[in-house]
């Protein structure tokens, strides 16, 4: 299966999931539940991205969920216990993620220990220090109903004539690298994609975004949440599609021996990824804790696995050497929507875990059936 097909069979599945939960819930489909939902997919999808540039080189991180918590926590101690500003404590949240995860990196690069073994014993760990940094209680992220740097990511909405815009600029931007696309394909020789499936999935990804600002803005608007989103998800495809570190890290998962050969710095590339992996767990804790509206220990518990399933969803091999931002956005928006719609059909918790770790199950037998295809 090609990606492109594939991509179009996910976004069938998702359609199916929407159509079957507007039937069987009377607002899911409603302005506000969407709103909601979209700021539940920033939350998610940005993990996954994050989780996306290491799976591509083969590499796994169940820490990132109780990073998330940590993270979270740090932020919420220095504003609301300590005082510090909200953008200064945003800031060394950021430099812990980015040290701490480079230095797993470093560990699973250089003493060629298991990503699996480190990552597993940092889930423990930064579980336990995350309880420890908030002392085991609720620490707020709103003080004497004041909006701060952190609460504002999932509490502001942009203005509808905002909104607009940024549908206008999207759809130009797309145009243009599209064309940029081609021109440069044509360029080199290389072969073209039909020019009529081009339109068609421009239309199509226009009319979806079209529709989405369109509903947004019947209830407050586009979320910030989902700007910081579309940043991160600009941000890991032009480094994975369009740098030298990007066709590293797809050479280190598709043959490593092959690109240790060609001169690939595999060490270096490995913790690079896992540095820039660390500062989105780092913006990921910042979403959730400001979506939950407080710092408590069930903070980022079982998110690593949303976004593996969100990834393999997407078509990232476990393997490494496969993957895309497009199929990881999709995967995420079925992996929150089928949270929010058990949420909404009051589903028992119990429930809930059985159909994530079934998902996640079939996503993984999906992958190994399209690796030996």
């Amino acid at each position: 299966m090609t990606p492109i097909s594939r991509h179009f069979s996910m976004a069938i599945g998702l359609i199916l999931i929407w159509l079957f939960f507007a039937f069987a819930t009377d607002n899911f489909l409603s302005p506000r539940n969407l709103t909601m939902l979209s700021i539940e997919v920033a939350v998610t999808a940005t993990l996954a991205l994050g989780m996306l540039l290491v799976l591509l080189p083969g590499m796994i991180d169940l820490s990132v969920g109780s990073g998330v918590g940590m993270i979270g926590g740090i932020a919420a101690v220095l504003i609301f216990r300590l005082d510090w500003s909200a953008g200064w404590s945003m800031v060394v949240g950021m430099v812990v993620g980015i040290l701490v995860w480079t230095g797993m990196g470093a560990l699973i690069a250089k003493q060629r220990i298991p990503s699996f073994i480190i990552t597993l014993g940092g889930l423990l760990v930064f579980k336990g220090l995350f309880w420890k940094i908030i002392s085991s209680e609720t620490v707020p992220v709103v003080a004497g109903g004041q909006e701060n740097a952190l609460s504002i990511l999932t509490t502001y909405y942009l203005p509808t004539w905002a909104g607009s815009l940024l549908l206008v600029l999207l759809l130009a931007l797309m145009v243009s690298l599209q064309w940029r696309k081609r021109k440069s394909r044509a360029r080199h020789g290389f072969p073209l994609e039909p020019l009529p499936l081009t339109w068609l999935k421009g239309l199509i990804t226009f009319q979806a975004c079209l529709l989405a600002v369109l509903v947004l803005n019947q209830f407050q608007g586009i979320p910030l949440a989902l700007l910081v989103l579309l940043g991160v998800a600009a941000g890991v495809h032009v480094l994975i599609q369009h740098t030298r570190f990007g066709r590293y890290l797809y050479a280190i998962g598709g043959n490593r021996e092959a690109a240790l050969l060609s001169g690939v710095p595999i060490d270096r590339v490995i913790i690079g990824a896992f540095g820039a992996l660390g500062l989105i767990v780092a913006l990921s804790g910042y979403l959730q804790t400001a979506y939950s509206g407080a710092s408590t220990t069930t903070i980022g518990n079982l998110m690593e696995l949303d976004a593996i399933a969100a990834c393999v969803i997407g078509g990232t091999s476990l393997s490494g050497g496969r993957g895309h931002v497009l199929g990881v956005l999709i995967g995420a928006v079925i992996m929150a929507t089928l949270l929010n719609g058990m949420t909404l059909m009051a589903v028992a918790p119990e429930t809930k875990f059985i159909a994530r770790g079934t998902v996640l199950a079939l996503a993984v037998w999906m992958d190994i059936r399209l690796s030996k295809s």
